[in-house]
This record gives C-alpha cells, sequence and structure tokens, in this order.
C-alpha cells in the first residue's frame, strides 16, 4: 500500500459529476447507498458497477473513501441503477485477488473523469477497496 491511500475528487466531480454521471451514463453508474459506520445514516455515492468473470463488482478507484470504509463495516447495502433498488450484501476482494478485477475496471472504465488519474497516483491494488456484491441474504 503506497503511504497515500485516499484521494479527495476534484471539486467539480463532488458539486456536478456525481449528481448528473446517473443521468447520462444510467447503464454504468448506478448509486450505492450504505448505512454509516458510526451514525448509522444512510449515505449515497455513485458507483460504476463492473461485471466482471459473472460477478458484480464495486470499486472504490479514490482509495480508501468513506463509502468504502462503511461498506467494509456493515457488509451490505442498496444499489440503484436504470430504476431499480436491490438489498446486495457485499465482501471484499481479498488484495492478492484484485489485480484481474481492476485491470478489468480500467479498461472498461479508464476514460471515465478522474479514474486514469487517480490509479495512476494510487497503482497499488491496496489502495482500492474492491467489493463483490451480490443480492443480500435473506
Amino acid at each position: 500500500m503506497s503511504g497515500r491511500n485516499h484521494l479527495k475528487p476534484p471539486w467539480m466531480q463532488r458539486a456536478v459529476g456525481n449528481r448528473l454521471a446517473p443521468v447520462f451514463k444510467p447503464s454504468v453508474v448506478g448509486k450505492l447507498s450504505v448505512p454509516g459506520r458510526r451514525s448509522g445514516r444512510w449515505r449515497t455515492t455513485p458507483v460504476a458497477v463492473l461485471e466482471h468473470a459473472g460477478e458484480r463488482y464495486l470499486v472504490s478507484v479514490f482509495g480508501t473513501t468513506d463509502w468504502a470504509l462503511d461498506l467494509r463495516a456493515s457488509g451490505r447495502g442498496r444499489l440503484s441503477q436504470r430504476q431499480r433498488v436491490e438489498e446486495i450484501g457485499a465482501v471484499e476482494v481479498p488484495v492478492g485477488e484484485r489485480r484481474p478485477i481492476l485491470d478489468a475496471y480500467l479498461a472498461r472504465f479508464a476514460k471515465m473523469p478522474h479514474v486514469g488519474a487517480a490509479f495512476r497516483t494510487l497503482p497499488d491494488p491496496a489502495d482500492h477497496p474492491t467489493f463483490r456484491v451480490g443480492s443480500a441474504p435473506r
């Protein structure tokens, strides 16, 4: 893991891009809602859902972000995509198994704003919490 394992997303992305991304790319960008690890309040952030080798993954592009810490703590959330809300369960992928998933993520999403730059700044797979997601157990 590099000495710096979290990047603050650029202001324009936080203020404008996060709100508009699901509108312009609904087939790619969804909204992840996760209960806060301290407050329990649900927080929502846009995420790109990667489908790879028959599984779905969420990758924290900007490193160890609040949503990644919250999802790591709770192991559950809600994924809204294409006007469909799904209760999900999430399991963090071990660092040693992340490289092929991150390579697939970059191949698919590197042209999205700030994704390529974030991976150049934080190249170590340990810096990008990665979660395998599926339907929440009932």
